[in-house]
């Protein structure tokens, strides 16, 4: 075709349209080539189900194909891997039900994800749908099915010929077959959600060298960092940067996250220079009752988790409720005792109240006063950055100690 057009065209101008084709149809092919290799970032995983059936959603900005590692059916987990697709970060969480965790992550150019499964079951179908009907992104649907009375995988029992001492003597053989066939659970790690007070707009209180909002900005990075460090959380910050965050959209990123730990950072102001000191709170009473109806108005997350009737819903809302504020005392009276000689503190250390970011009813959370910006000697400590590295070492160490001694309580 080109020599065709060439004697058409003829001269200078023939060869200046030839080699304009070939620059066209050069960079077409290098546009081809750049979309077909670039990966597919994985954007949220979302999930919904019961203990029949559970349907994992990955959605992601471009298309991506899957290979099937594992099912399911051999050891109660699913491993899948995508490849040509990308996840800036570890992805985790607790499932629903007939997934009990899942993990995603990077290996080289695939993203594996990893589910553990809460009894035998196996993957039944999955595919991929492109954008469509005001849906942007592509999404990979894969289902889930729990295995079904007599057929779940391991060894049967069904010959009913055999002598009746038979099932007897196999059962210690089919006890070590079904624990050689469970994989060791998916290591999850603790999420611990760090809120840096104000921000943005909301300058917070003022002190005679700025605005408390730089001061807990400054004091989140420096134990989100602490924690990041030892490998054992993953961490998620409300804010990273001096922008305005609603006090109500704080707790839902605590609550989507699947918190296991909020913290909230503040720094006080009173009425006279002399007053300073640390305090740490937890929901009131009266916080809880609003906390209800804060669920009640537009808590989907909540209401969500909580089905059945409305009696047995008000149960385990209460149930839900009482044992996070107690995790979140047990929280705050380590932290106290941990922060006690690094900083000074009330003579009341411990308080209650209704604030908006302890309102979640699902996440333990305390809000954490580390000092008052009107008193010159604890602003000159919350703006130091060595003193306030080792205040909120002292904050890391509550946690760590907070989450051993629950991995304690529970190995009992």
């Amino acid at each position: 075709m080109l020599g065709r057009l060439r004697v058409a065209a003829g001269g200078t101008k023939g060869r200046a349209l030839v080699a304009g084709l070939t620059v066209v149809a050069g960079l077409a092919a290098f546009a081809v080539g750049h979309a077909a290799t670039q990966a597919a970032n994985l954007l949220k995983v979302r999930m919904g189900g019961d203990s029949a059936e559970t349907r994992i959603v990955l959605e992601l900005d471009g298309a991506t194909s899957a290979k099937v590692v594992s099912d399911g059916s051999g050891d109660r987990r699913v491993v899948m891997e995508f490849a040509g697709a990308s996840t800036g970060d570890v992805q985790q969480g607790a499932g629903r039900g007939v997934v009990k965790a899942w993990t995603v992550d990077q290996s080289g150019g695939t993203v594996r994800l990893q589910m553990d499964l809460a009894g035998d079951g196996k993957v039944r179908r999955r595919f991929l749908l492109p954008p469509a009907d005001g849906i942007t992104n592509y999404r990979y649907v894969i289902d889930v099915d729990a295995a079904q009375p007599g057929q779940a995988s391991g060894v049967q029992l069904t010959s009913t010929a055999a002598p009746p001492n038979l099932t007897a003597q196999l059962r210690p053989q089919l006890a070590a077959t079904t624990a050689a066939r469970k994989a060791p659970p998916l290591p999850l790690k603790k999420v611990v959600v760090i809120d840096a007070g104000h921000g943005g707009k909301d300058a917070g209180a003022s002190g005679a060298k700025g605005f408390e909002k730089d001061i807990n900005l400054a004091a989140a990075l420096s134990l989100a960092d602490q924690l990041g460090k030892s490998g054992r959380y993953k961490v998620v910050l409300t804010r990273s940067t001096d922008v305005f965050i609603p006090l109500e959209d704080r707790v839902r990123i605590a609550q989507r996250s699947g918190a296991d730990l909020f913290i909230s950072l503040h720094s006080d102001s009173g009425p006279t220079a002399d007053l300073r000191g640390a305090s740490v709170y937890t929901l009131s009473d009266k916080g809880s009752a609003r906390s209800n109806r804060f669920v009640r108005q537009d808590d989907w997350f909540m209401k969500a988790s909580l089905s059945g009737d409305q009696g047995v819903r008000d149960i385990l809302f209460d149930l839900t409720q009482r044992a996070t504020r107690n995790r979140s005392s047990i929280f705050a009276q380590t932290l106290v005792s941990d922060i006690e000689g690094k900083a000074p503190l009330l003579r009341r250390s411990h308080r209650d109240a209704g604030y908006m970011v302890l309102l979640a009813p699902d996440v333990p959370a305390v809000l954490l006063e580390m000092g008052f910006v009107s008193n010159p000697d604890d602003e000159a400590r919350l703006r130091d950055p060595a003193q306030r590295a080792r205040f909120m070492a002292a904050v890391a160490q509550a946690i760590d100690e907070h989450f051993d001694d629950t991995l304690k309580l529970a190995s009992r």
